[in-house]
């Protein structure tokens, strides 16, 4: 297919995506770009979260992994689906107590402002990674796959995406992107079923007999058993867990689409449908990949990992489907960056800049709204520069990268609020922030020096549980008996 066609079919996706924008945002104002006026429909933030969590790094990099793997990504699900039930009947009941429009206001409340500025200073750094991340994973391959045959930079290319992104989120912010990122969820899951259709009718393959040519070829292998590997079965599954409650209970971004519910029960809702919707759609992400190893061992493909995908549709798919694959890629990328924009200038600007204090105190909404827009762009920069320097790293699976971001970054999120929720002491307020960078510090030391610890046991993705251990008992050593606030969460 015409790489100048392709091109037109993006933009095209975008100006029905501006269209949308333009319809939501009418008369928006701060209300409406922190937390959706607490008007959100909840199965449709639930559907259009469903894009959001998984991106475009698991539409390329998740069945890519398949080769490396298995089904092994099914194990990490299982914690999911446990992570979710928690996010759902522990921190949400104390979000909505509280009426939180950050949910880093809780940390205020419960230990105290250092903490508060502590958790969403870790927010913004763990975010801004991933994103990032993320976003330069789809761009790359639009670039190799599209952009670079006519001739435009990759800077260019990152400048123009982002550029769209800030269009449509400047005014409407989350009331908006609850209803583009359900038009993206759609175009995303539709790709997915289109590809895994074509691919069993090309291969001329029921479900039942791809499983059986998987299991034999060693590509739907699940659970692993083996202490010292870091896909051990209930490493996984409790570093699964803490993932979900940690990126997703403790993250600005997946809470602020959520409590635009405007009940707990309907919040609670959303959250219980998503975690259906997202154990299918997972599953049906590693189905696809296993279709993907077949039919490269079948065509004499060579590429693996993060190229497996793009390759086999550029090079062996006919036109139609490689038209399906750039808007459903197309749909899995801006969920992703747009939300973490949202919610990254809605965090500075109510936790660090400290806006919802200052209302009524001298700050007016004009001025507010100024402040917004001015770090919105700000965060819009930001996100150009660090693609940038992922394009320079170019890692081979940007999945890995991420989740080993999030055990450096979301550690002190989860220490923070599981002191809140599960203790009743009160911090000496002006050591949290010594505590929160000393988590990170010393997981690096341990990761370092492993092989003198543990011998053969390498460390994976329970990093995440060890560093919020390390600021929990950091926080227990500079705390004493007797509680700061009015609530202590769960207890």
């Amino acid at each position: 297919m015409s790489p100048a066609f392709l091109f037109f079919v993006i933009f095209a996706y975008f100006a029905l995506l501006l269209a949308v924008a333009w319809a939501t945002s009418r008369n928006a104002d701060n209300a409406s770009f922190f937390i959706g006026n607490k008007s959100s429909n909840w199965a449709l933030v639930a559907f259009g979260m469903v894009g959001t969590t998984l991106s475009g790094v698991t539409f390329i990099s998740v069945p890519g992994a398949v080769g490396r793997d298995g089904f092994g990504y099914l194990q990490i699900t299982i914690g999911y689906v446990i992570g979710y039930l928690v996010v759902a009947f522990v921190l949400l009941p104390v979000y909505y107590r509280l009426r939180l429009t950050s949910i880093y206001h809780y940390l205020d409340v419960r230990l105290g402002r250092r903490a508060s500025r502590s958790g969403a200073a870790f927010f913004i750094v763990s975010r801004t990674l991933g994103a990032t991340a993320r976003l330069y994973l789809v761009v790359n391959i639009l670039q190799a796959t599209i952009l670079d045959r006519l001739g435009v930079p990759f800077w260019a290319t990152n400048a123009v995406i982002l550029l769209m992104i800030l269009l449509y989120t400047y005014e409407g912010g989350v009331k908006t992107i609850v209803w583009t990122d359900t038009l993206q969820t759609t175009g995303m899951l539709a790709g997915l079923v289109t590809c895994v259709w074509f691919l069993l009718h090309t291969m001329d393959l029921s479900v039942s007999g791809s499983l059986a040519q998987m299991q034999s070829a060693g590509l739907a292998r699940v659970f692993d058993f083996n202490v010292d590997s870091p896909g051990y079965l209930w490493k996984q599954i409790v570093a699964g867990a803490f993932i979900t409650i940690a990126m997703t209970g403790m993250d600005q971004e997946m809470m602020q689409k959520n409590i635009s519910v405007r009940t707990v029960d309907g919040a609670q809702k959303n959250m219980l449908l998503l975690t259906f919707i997202l154990v299918i759609v997972l599953g049906l992400f590693l189905f696809l990949g296993g279709l993907l190893h077949l039919y490269a061992a079948q065509a004499g493909v060579t590429a693996a990992g993060d190229r497996l995908f793009p390759t086999i549709v550029m090079e062996h798919l006919p036109a139609a489907m490689q038209l399906i694959f750039f808007v459903a890629l197309v749909s899995a990328l801006f969920p992703s960056a747009d939300g973490a924009l949202t919610a990254l200038t809605s965090s500075f600007c109510i936790d660090l800049l400290g806006m919802q204090r200052r209302q009524g105190h001298g700050l007016d909404e004009k001025t507010s709204v100024r402040w917004r827009h001015r770090v919105h762009l700000g965060f819009c920069a930001l996100f150009l520069v660090l693609v940038m320097v992922f394009k320079w790293i170019d890692s081979a699976s940007m999945i890995g990268v991420i989740l080993k971001l999030a055990g450096y970054t979301y550690g002190p999120l989860l220490g923070l609020f599981g002191f809140g929720l599960l203790t009743r002491r009160a911090v000496r307020d002006r050591w949290v922030p010594a505590v929160v960078i000393a988590g990170p510090v010393l997981c690096a030391l341990l990761e370092h020096w492993q092989h003198v610890f543990f011998g053969s046991y390498k460390l994976g993705l329970e990093l995440l549980v060890v560093n919020g251990l390390f600021v929990f008992a950091g926080l227990w050593l500079v705390s004493s008996p007797g509680r700061r606030g009015a609530l202590a969460g769960a207890n």
